[in-house]
């Protein structure tokens, strides 16, 4: 279907010239006016059924009609039945029949407009039943921001054939399977809340859903031809996903809970359980192996978002050769904070630049309504939480987290849309919160009303059970079953630790850092290992750095300081940013990338660098350190968007994937650092001793030009 929002605009004596102007040579009008026209001559003509519109003529309320189409198309959402714990609050959408110039006494006649969404010769009562079940039920679909009329189009069309009546028309055996990870989710979160009472765990009670919506997104990915995905997340339902998405043994967690293991002080401090990261592979459903990988990050929330990215990056560069489609980044947010915190917005700003970008992020937000105490009338002026997807004209699908098959069609429709278009997708899971901000924290002081009613709501696995077993499609004896042997299960894992206690263990390192050893004796810091190059290196890198291509027009001041530089070697000296090109050459000889960002590093804030040669006549770009040999290792240099936070924690990201690129981040003056102080404090000063992960990130900081600002 074609992108006709450009109609409803239109005049209605300037739409039925174009009409007569069609009927007479359909020809003569332009492409997207004769398939609109086309609809109408199909819905008078394709079943045979008669006209009632006089030739060349169209009825007023037809255009009526099709702006009622275009309005659910843009702000049914808005109507949605995403919460299901609260009465939707109106935020006038405007799709009341009289607001098309309808009434009821239109309910039975039947409009050729409906073609539009595959209803021709329908009456407006069927065209209304349509509309509000595509886009008024437990989805709300958020699109119409995004300009690109392909990708418009795309998502409108997909739900408009795809979105079912009243259930997802899923097979049985992906009913069975959600109802399985409910049960996990649920019942898990159920058996710590009696052994370990008032222990914070950050549960995921309320939000269990979001198990589904995970273990979804991995299957779809990888029937997609998705290898590893990346995730980050806070502590909200962290052990849940590390025990029923990662894979960590229930004994290991509960081995956390029960205290009798520490770390060993030798290799650091350790960190809490729901702060901790994890590797691991899994079988899908579709019987694929995908390498998962959740990344550790501190209490900060969303300070892990930037790491994540970088570390996706990071490995399509290094073992896909720049191939996103097999790597996916998954970010897992609280709805507070993905509203409240700037570091969202300069991290999807990255996700259309070419020194950042991965292909296309899958943003799920743990929708539970609330920040701690914070209501979110007091979090945001924002309609959404989702408010930055709009900043990057990105999707967002609004699901009710007690409709876990309406979660699954949702998270596998990003999934979708993500390996069509590599762009972001917003998935804004509508659910609850069951306890406190966490299990020690009474609620009811501040949303008295609120939690009565979550007190008595059942969860979504009862919801979901019940569900099946009143449709035909399990009996009560299976869910029944399914939930006793997984109670017993984790019984079995408790007594085992408690018999045996496990060692505290640090999640095993990356393949690549494995041959290398944490520096532990001061001696070992003194070490200097040697870092020399023989005298033709330096030749053939000088050689190639001081000259352009052939044809290239250099800006007058280059060859001025082509002249400076040249004078310097002849008395067998060079500056500084001489001396850094040659030791990023000689990294480069060996086979070693070097990937460089920050703000204006390609010229340099000081007018010192000029890795990048722009010419002066064409604009085009010249990197000067590129094409000295066939198998020479990548240099990649990026002008980063102004950001610190965000570019600094891509590049944390970055290094912490491979040891093998040298990654740099400069700050353009040496206390601009402080912008990015928590990847700084929480990531490259701690990271190690928290976490046990090493990383060899680099960073310049320009210091004696402190305090003088751009």
């Amino acid at each position: 279907m074609s992108d006709y929002s450009f109609i409803s605009n239109a005049h209605p004596s300037f739409i039925e010239s174009m009409y007569k102007q069609f009927k007479s040579d359909p020809q003569s009008v332009e492409e997207s006016w004769r398939t609109f026209f086309a609809g109408f001559d199909y819905a008078e003509h394709g079943n045979g059924v008669a006209s009632d519109v006089a030739d060349g003529e169209i009825d007023p309320k037809e255009l009526n009609v099709f702006n009622l189409i275009i309005g659910y198309r843009n702000r049914g959402h808005l109507l949605s039945d995403t919460n299901p714990i609260r009465e939707r609050r109106d935020r006038r959408p405007k799709l009341r029949k009289r607001d098309f110039g309808l009434s009821d006494d239109d309910l039975d006649t039947v409009f050729h407009s409906g073609a539009q969404i595959g209803l021709p010769n329908a009456t407006l009562r069927q065209i209304v039943e349509k509309l509000q079940e595509v886009y008024c039920g437990h989805i709300g679909f958020e699109y119409n921001h995004i300009s690109d009329s392909e990708i418009r189009n795309w998502i409108r069309d997909y739900v408009e054939t795809h979105q079912p009546k009243k259930d997802y028309s899923i097979p049985l055996e992906k009913k069975k399977r959600i109802l399985q990870k409910l049960n996990e989710a649920v019942v898990f979160e159920e058996f710590l809340g009696t052994k370990y009472i008032g222990q914070k765990r950050f549960s995921l009670e309320g939000g269990e859903t979001t198990i589904v919506g995970l273990d979804g997104i991995i299957n779809e990915a990888s029937n997609h031809g998705i290898n590893e995905i990346v995730i980050g997340m806070a502590h909200r339902g962290r052990l849940n996903v590390l025990a029923n998405i990662m894979g960590k043994t229930y004994q290991q967690i509960f081995n956390e809970f029960e205290g009798t293991a520490v770390p060993d002080m030798i290799y650091g401090d350790g960190d809490v359980k729901y702060h901790l990261g994890f590797s691991s592979q899994i079988n899908t459903m579709n019987d694929q192996m995908v390498d998962l990988k959740l990344v550790p990050n501190p209490s900060h929330l969303e300070s892990v978002n930037p790491v994540v990215q970088g570390f996706a990056r990071a490995k399509a560069d290094l073992l896909y050769e720049g191939d996103h489609d097999k790597v996916l980044p998954i970010l897992i947010h609280g709805d507070a904070a993905v509203a409240g915190l700037g570091i969202v917005y300069e991290t999807v700003q990255m996700s259309k630049l070419a020194g950042y970008r991965t292909g296309g992020t899958i943003h799920f937000v743990i929708n539970n309504q609330i920040g701690f105490t914070t209501d979110f009338d007091d979090a945001r002026s924002s309609t959404y939480s989702t408010a930055s997807a709009n900043a990057i004209q990105a999707p967002v699908f609004h699901v009710n987290g007690d409709d876990p098959e309406a979660v699954l069609f949702a998270v596998e429709f990003a999934v979708k849309f993500r390996q069509k278009f590599n762009e972001d997708v917003f998935i804004d899971m509508v659910c609850y919160r069951k306890h406190g901000h966490n299990e020690g924290d009474d609620p009811k002081f501040t949303q008295p009303e609120m939690y009565k009613f979550i007190q008595t709501h059942p969860n979504p696995r009862k919801l979901y059970s019940d569900t099946l077993i009143s449709r035909g499609d399990v009996e009560a004896e299976l869910a029944t079953e399914m939930e006793k042997s997984f109670k017993k299960l984790l019984q079995e894992r408790l007594d085992e630790v408690r018999e045996k206690p496990l060692p505290y263990t640090y999640q095993e390192p990356e393949l690549a850092w494995k041959d290398l050893h944490f520096a532990m004796h001061y001696d070992e810091f003194e070490m200097s290992p040697p870092t020399g190059i023989n005298k033709q290196s330096i030749q053939q890198i000088l050689d190639h750095i001081m000259s352009a291509p052939e044809g290239f027009n250099l800006v007058p001041k280059m060859n001025r300081l082509f002249k400076s530089h040249r004078k310097l070697l002849d008395n067998n000296k060079v500056d500084w940013a001489l001396a850094e090109l040659m030791s990023y050459g000689s990294l480069l000889l060996e086979g070693r990338d070097v990937r460089l960002s920050g703000e204006d590093v390609k010229r340099g804030t000081f007018s010192h660098r000029h890795a990048v040669l722009t010419d002066a006549k064409t604009f085009d770009r010249h990197n000067r350190l590129d094409g000295m040999t066939e198998d020479q290792g990548k240099f990649h240099i990026y002008n980063s968007l102004l950001s610190e936070f965000a570019v600094l924690g891509f590049e944390y990201g970055y290094a912490m994937a491979s040891p093998d690129p040298l990654v740099i981040w400069e700050a353009q003056f040496g206390d601009f650092f402080n912008g990015a102080q928590t990847i700084v404090d929480q990531y490259i000063a701690a990271g190690e001793s928290k976490w046990r992960r090493m990383n060899g990130m680099v960073l310049y900081l320009p210091h004696g030009y402190e305090g003088q600002g751009p």
